[in-house]
């Protein structure tokens, strides 16, 4: 029986975010991925996907893909780019089947390449697997090691053998150890590997007839059930849901594995859960439309806000946010504090992505491409701008000077979350620690970087209220510095790490490979 994977369009080269690429020096938080996935015999689940995919647009923007099967064989068509860049009506159409998987992604582990797009794929003996995956793996190297391991004559499976031009991401070593199941069931293949992986991890995956999704036992990062009329969704968040016209079930478990097939669904439980959600989804990552733990995340922003103005009164003539990220919890601080709220910047919602880079001069506007200052909201006014986050600084002294140059005569920047002094591991590509702003100065310092006249960030306590969350239910690594999963040494993290071992082939292997049944 043939089984088909497509190398997807063209392999568009070059990055091109213009949200970095103006300001290599200035690389925000980035979103974590988005993951979708869905069973429904009789429906268009390629164009199902593709919506769904474009509600979690904000969760990954350096490429896109889908994975649809007909239950004879699976289909894979991805590329560089966003969602609408990657996909048409015509390939769209060709895309027949009644189930699929999508994925948006911004790269955490393995550079930012066509080959590390996913969904992976990879031929088995008996069917095809497919695979999606948001968050990051901490036991990447030992991973690779187990994939190393495996019997059989297939050297491809020896990451340090490939060629040029191969996956390097943890993704693709959950693929071939999912892959390699002679003497067992997908299903069980999936309950024997998910045990041994550490980290973030919300996977999608499929075979050419069932839907599989996971969620990491500590729930890291949010994942959802959904049901259609004829069938089954699982997203990143529950706005893909409402997209499609899916009504929410329920969050998927941390720990749980869920099955769907002909059969129904199937729920199994592979670790004991240990809840911790990433905090930062109710400050910066999720929708604002999304609800997380039964929180909406709009809710939890704007009661940011009006904490953050008990916690840092000034007296001013305007309260503005920087858009969108700031604008929630803005128009909270503006409610608590009785100070008018406005927009002072209006943003170019076309600048998202683009394929040509900018020139030098254009590098040096910085994030004017971006923002630009409504004078006439600022002149002559004190000003209280709010955001979400500050991570090296780079951007907020850009805003402030922006404000200035429009005739701001104070200037008090209000930050919804706490300093970042910690990079993330989960999924979250912050920058190093040593190029957090926060992590070399204290407030005072920043507030004189940056160029304001003072600066306040709300506390630690404030912002896990805000989530009507448990502080011992969240992820507060970021902030803390205190990582719910154990880190392995320095030297088996980050973002390069597999493309290093490619280089370095007598890099240490690891653990035995898994049992079979």
């Amino acid at each position: 029986m043939p089984y088909l994977s497509s190398s997807g369009s063209s392999r568009r080269g070059g990055d091109g975010r213009l949200t970095t690429a103006l300001d290599p020096q200035e690389a925000g938080p980035q979103d974590a991925c988005g993951v979708f996935g869905v069973w429904a015999p009789g429906e268009d689940v390629a164009k199902l996907t593709y919506f769904g995919l474009y509600a979690l647009q904000h969760r990954g923007q350096e490429s896109a893909g889908i994975a649809v099967s007909n239950g004879r064989q699976i289909l894979v068509y991805k590329d560089m780019g966003l969602v609408s860049q990657v996909f048409d009506e015509t390939t769209l159409e060709s895309l027949k089947g009644h189930v699929a998987i999508g994925h948006a992604r911004y790269s955490t582990t393995g550079a930012s390449t066509w080959e590390n797009a996913q969904p992976t794929f990879r031929p088995t003996a008996d069917g095809s697997v497919a695979l999606g995956h948001n968050g990051n793996l901490i036991n990447t190297h030992e991973l690779r090691g187990m994939v190393d391991d495996l019997p059989g004559p297939d050297d491809e499976l020896e990451l340090h053998t490939r060629p040029a031009g191969e996956a390097t991401n943890d993704t693709s070593l959950v693929t071939a150890l999912l892959a390699h199941h002679p003497d067992s069931t997908l299903e069980q293949r999936a309950l024997e590997v998910l045990p041994h992986l550490r980290g973030a991890f919300c996977f999608v995956w499929m075979n050419e007839n069932t839907l599989y999704a996971a969620r990491d036992p500590q729930g890291i990062r949010p994942l959802v059930l959904g049901r259609l009329d004829r069938g089954w969704v699982v997203a990143s968040e529950d706005a893909a849901l409402a997209t499609i016209g899916a009504s929410v079930v329920r969050e998927v478990e941390p720990g749980e594995m869920l099955v769907i097939d002909d059969q129904g669904l199937r729920s199994h439980k592979f670790a004991e859960p240990e809840r911790k959600g990433c905090v930062f989804e109710y400050v910066y990552l999720a929708r604002p439309d999304a609800t997380i733990s039964g929180r909406n995340v709009h809710e939890a922003r704007v009661e940011m806000g009006r904490r953050l103005a008990r916690e840092f009164p000034v007296e001013a003539d305007l309260v503005m946010p920087v858009p969108e990220s700031g604008t929630p919890a803005a128009s909270g601080y503006a409610q608590e504090s009785g100070i008018p709220f406005g927009q002072g910047f209006v943003k170019n919602a076309y600048v998202g992505r683009t394929f040509i880079q900018p020139s030098q001069t254009l590098r040096q506007l910085g994030i004017r491409l971006k923002l630009n200052a409504l004078e006439h909201m600022i002149r002559g006014r004190k000003i209280v701008v709010v955001d979400d986050s500050i991570v090296r600084g780079n951007t907020q002294r850009a805003q402030v000077r922006m404000l200035r140059e429009a005739g701001a005569l104070e200037v008090h920047v209000r930050i919804s979350s706490p300093p970042v002094k910690w990079p993330c591991f989960y999924g979250i590509d912050f920058a190093t620690r040593a190029e957090l702003i926060a992590n070399g100065l204290d407030v005072d310092e920043i507030a004189a970087s940056v160029g304001a006249d003072s600066l306040g960030y709300i506390s630690l306590e404030g912002m896990v209220e805000a989530t009507g969350q448990p502080a011992q239910s969240l992820c507060q690594a970021c902030f803390t510095g205190e990582y719910p999963v154990a880190l392995p040494d320095e030297s088996l993290l980050g973002k390069h790490l597999l493309e290093a071992t490619l280089k370095s082939p007598t890099m240490g292997r690891a653990l035995p490979v898994l049992n079979n049944p």
